[in-house]
């Protein structure tokens, strides 16, 4: 069994705070100080250029990639580091559609839903219109999804939980359906990836990607992973084909030539200070069990949700009430649910907002428990019994809400 209270000791949380958006932005793992200041004093300081070689700094994208392919259910070799996750959702939707149209150039149709994150979908619009192939974006409810594949679908892009419901996908479903049709699946694992147990290979996923500053804890702008099926790794021709996807970056050939098996879905230099704090944060999940995450991550979620509603009657529930179909997150719905958010933050229960109306709360086990949970409810319930929200500080959005 998972020992939470020795996972709790590993972070930094500033005293008076509750934080309950590790969903947003994980906390500071306490290894990941020292990682750092290690790797910039000895490794940067002192081998200069000469710590990609040295000190491996070249190799981190794929070493740490199978880290975190073991939690994700990701063979060796399948998972890589780098970049942005838009950068990524890029690589892979722009992959899968080369595939599919080599399989039937007929097809034209990505699907996706409205619980998808907005800048996945961006993305698949952006890259349409780049391809000017007669592609399109088809957009359906969350629940409508698994009736609207067809033979007409070449790409299934989804995020596998909802970013303001916590609503969560069957992927092994849904991707068997998308199969079963022709098409290819494309996950995003943003709020998956250290929240619950994810099983890529078993789910038989054709790309994943994800970030890591999440559940994961890897810091603000962490660099996200791709992931690659194995049978797909010699085919795939990456759309960003970038200096360190070539086959021999430093043989500075003015053609491009891809790289072998998952190296070729990399594309600029690491952000090797980033990927260190990465490495660190990730020691916290050696000795976890996802299940054990998992078990525990409901029954936080249950107990929140039994106390909201019998405390707070004028908020209603915005996520699934099952656990076992939502993420490590859930959402309130409320008009002023902006106002309510700062009045929280304002003492110290640290949550976020998610327009139009939603006041969204995350769940992290590793360093969250019932103590937390029930002081939070205690400090909502004052607020809303009190009106404590409804003052004109609170009202005004920040750049980051």
């Amino acid at each position: 069994m998972t020992d939470f209270d020795r996972t709790r000791a590993l972070f930094h949380m500033p005293a008076g705070v509750i934080y309950l958006d590790g969903n947003s932005l994980g906390p500071l793992p306490l290894a990941a100080t020292e990682r750092v200041a290690s790797l910039m004093t000895n490794q940067w300081g002192e081998m200069l250029i000469r710590g990609w070689n040295q000190a491996g700094w070249m190799n981190m994208p794929r070493r740490i990639g199978d880290r975190i392919g073991r939690l994700i259910g990701a063979p060796e070799d399948t998972v890589v580091m780098g970049d942005t996750l838009s950068i990524k959702v890029y690589q892979a939707l722009a992959s899968a559609i080369q595939l599919a149209a080599e399989a039937d150039p007929k097809r034209r149709v990505i699907l996706s839903d409205s619980g998808n994150f907005p800048s996945d979908l961006y993305i698949a619009e952006g890259l349409i219109g780049a391809l000017d192939r007669g592609y399109h974006l088809k957009v359906v409810e969350p629940e409508a999804v698994e009736a609207a594949i067809d033979d007409s679908i070449a790409v299934l892009m989804l995020t596998e939980v909802d970013y303001r419901t916590g609503r969560l996908h069957d992927m092994k479903a849904l991707t068997a359906k998308a199969h079963q049709a022709g098409a290819l699946a494309v996950w995003d694992l943003a709020h998956s990836a250290g929240a619950l147990p994810v099983d890529l290979a078993g789910a038989d996923a054709d790309f994943a990607v994800g970030c890591t500053y999440k559940y994961l804890n890897g810091g603000p702008g962490a660099p996200a992973f791709i992931y690659v099926a194995p049978r797909h790794l010699d085919s795939v021709r990456p759309a960003l084909s970038g200096w360190l996807g070539h086959e021999k970056p430093f043989a500075f050939d003015l053609g491009y030539r891809p790289g072998d098996g998952i190296d070729r879905m990399r594309v600029g230099t690491p952000p090797v200070i980033a990927l260190a704090a990465l490495d660190a944060a990730l020691d916290a999940w050696d000795a976890v069990d996802m299940a054990d995450v998992r078990s525990r991550s409901i029954a936080l979620t249950n107990l929140f949700i039994a106390e909201v509603e019998r405390r707070c009657p004028s908020l209603t529930l915005g996520s699934p009430r099952d656990g076992a179909s939502r993420g490590s997150q859930v959402s309130f719905l409320h008009n002023e649910g902006y106002a309510i958010m700062q009045a929280l933050i304002s003492r110290g229960v640290i949550g976020d907002f998610r327009a139009p109306n939603a006041i969204r709360f995350g769940f992290t086990p590793l360093y969250i428990g019932e103590r937390e949970v029930l002081a939070a409810v205690d400090i909502l319930s004052d607020i809303m019994d009190k009106r404590l929200w409804d003052v004109a500080q609170f009202k005004q959005k920040a750049l980051v809400t």
